[in-house]
């Protein structure tokens, strides 16, 4: 039998393909996968806890199959993410869901996220003309099958965030003067941070709190809680070290107390 072993030491004449020649997207399904896409839903999740719903009672999802259709069983879009508030957390109690049936659930998603790829970006933004015969593209699916009130696009390529609101059963471009969206429905806030999250220093789409201050991922709300306490001990350790100046100042020997 013979084995393929890659080229240890290829010709200096041999141009080998890069990342960028080998795109990681699935022709079936393009935009998935690729390392974007695992970390950018990932922090959305982390920074999405609405304080005004239950745990129990938020669903969020990243890349699964959304059943919109009762009479095509087989018509299905895949969100990047997407929040639906008012259903359980697990489906019929304990379950993990394999993808969310609109008509099991009867929930439309609140918040939908679709991150740009480069076969993606015309279906994401409404562009693409419906086919004959064909499922409905994702535009009309979001806005006026399941009628989802916010829709966000992001493209990491030029790190341009587009909101479209529904207004009037149709999706309206939201004006920004900052890159930040306010949802009263989550009591929380999405807009784009520059920052480092899983080693990689970028722009992200993350929330924030009603006093416009990014949610802390876990991970970030336990080192600021070590660096708290750290500074806590060092003020408690120069307050003593003061007293006891004090007292040997006075001629008494803060050992011997």
């Amino acid at each position: 039998m013979t084995m393929y072993e890659p080229d240890s030491q290829p010709s200096q004449t041999k141009v080998l393909p890069t990342m960028y020649d080998l795109p990681s997207e699935d022709p079936e399904e393009p935009g998935l996968p690729d390392e974007f896409h695992e970390f950018q839903p990932e922090l959305l999740r982390l920074t999405c806890p609405p304080a005004n719903h239950p745990p129990e009672q938020i669903f969020i999802a990243t890349d699964l199959n959304l059943y919109y259709d009762s009479k095509h069983f087989n018509w299905y879009k895949r969100p990047d993410w997407f929040v639906v508030l008012g259903v359980p957390r697990f489906y019929r109690g304990d379950e993990l869901r394999l993808g969310y049936v609109m008509w099991q659930e009867n929930v439309s998603p609140l918040v939908v996220v679709e991150l740009v790829s480069p076969g993606t970006e015309d279906e994401d933004l409404g562009i693409t003309e419906e086919a004959r015969n064909k499922p409905p593209t994702k535009w009309r699916v979001y806005e006026q099958i399941l009628q989802i009130p916010y829709y966000f696009v992001f493209s990491r390529y030029n790190n341009h965030l587009r909101i479209f609101g529904l207004i009037g059963n149709r999706y309206r471009e939201q004006v920004l003067t900052e890159p930040r969206f306010w949802i009263p429905e989550l009591e929380l806030g999405i807009g784009l941070w520059e920052g480092c999250y899983q080693g990689c220093s970028r722009w992200w789409l993350r929330w924030y709190d009603v006093s416009g201050n990014w949610v802390l991922t876990p991970e970030e709300f336990e080192r600021q809680r070590a660096e708290l306490e750290s500074q806590r001990a060092e003020l408690e350790s120069q307050r003593a070290n003061r007293l006891a100046d004090r007292l040997r100042a006075m001629g008494i020997n803060p050992e011997e107390l």
